[in-house]
Parts: C-alpha cells; structure tokens; sequence
C-alpha cells in the first residue's frame, strides 16, 4: 500500500478566525502555526502548503504569563557596530503594531524557507475586533475554551 501524498490541486482552504483576547501568546501561536501548516488534516503532506488562511483578531489584548510581558526581550541588529537594538513585548503590545507580537511567535514555529515563507502569508493579524474578510465566511475557532491553560 502506497503513502498518500496530496497534490495542491486537491486541498481546500478554510477560513478560521481566531479571538486572542486573554489567550496565553505561546499556545496560541502552536495552535495557529499548526492550523496554517495543515496539521489537523488527514490529507496533511509535508512539502505541500495544505493549511487554511487564519486571522487573529484582538491581537492587544493577548498574554503573557509570569513576567514575560517585561522581562523578556527581542533583539535585531541595524548592521552598523554597536546596532544592537531591542525592545520587550510590552513595549510591542502598548505601541503602534501589537499585532506583530503574534506575528513573529507564530513565524519563528514555521519551518524556514520557500515553503514556510508561503504558509506565513496565510495569517492576517490584527489588533481590534474588526477585519476586512466577511466575505470569505469564517469559522470560529475558540481556543480559549479547548484548554484551562489557554486562558489567563
């Protein structure tokens, strides 16, 4: 018996939106990733992108637990000597793009590469209640109440 490998032409993408308001940010980025990938499909091919498109909304008012929020940091470089720069994910959350919080958690569990670059175009976050993508008819998923832990 032969493995089954499915072809692009054979996936259906679904729309899921998902609600981040009081969801622990590293769940919630497992779960997202996951769901982008095609994981919870039966049909899942590694080197296919069978996943659905998700957005994210209420990305402000995600959590962190212990003292993450202020202790830990994200670092990059200008590429100038001595450009190290950094910022914590509070300072994130409470400035002009909280969304990129969910963005980056859920890009850094994606495998790199072509493949990876594609499945990541899939996710749309943004920061209120409010997204342009009602026509496309999302499913609800509730993440918070798939496990105690999810939810602070």
């Amino acid at each position: 018996m032969k493995t089954y490998a499915a072809k692009p032409n054979e996936v259906e993408k679904k729309w899921v939106i998902v609600d981040a308001e009081g969801v622990v940010l590293g769940r919630l980025a497992a779960l997202v990733a996951s769901r982008l990938r095609g994981k919870h499909k039966p049909i899942f091919t590694p080197h296919i992108d069978c996943g659905d498109n998700v957005i994210v909304i209420n990305a402000e008012k995600v959590r962190l637990t212990g003292k993450k929020r202020d202790d830990k940091m994200y670092y990059w470089h200008t590429g100038y000597p001595g450009g190290i720069k950094s910022r914590t994910p509070g300072q994130i959350l409470d400035g002009d793009y909280p969304n990129r919080v969910i963005e980056k958690a859920v890009e850094r569990m994606l495998p790199k590469g072509p493949l990876g670059r594609s499945v990541f175009k899939n996710l749309r976050v943004y920061a209120g209640t409010e997204h342009p993508h009602e026509a496309q008819k999302p499913e609800v998923l509730d993440v918070a109440s798939m496990n105690a832990k999810n939810k602070r």
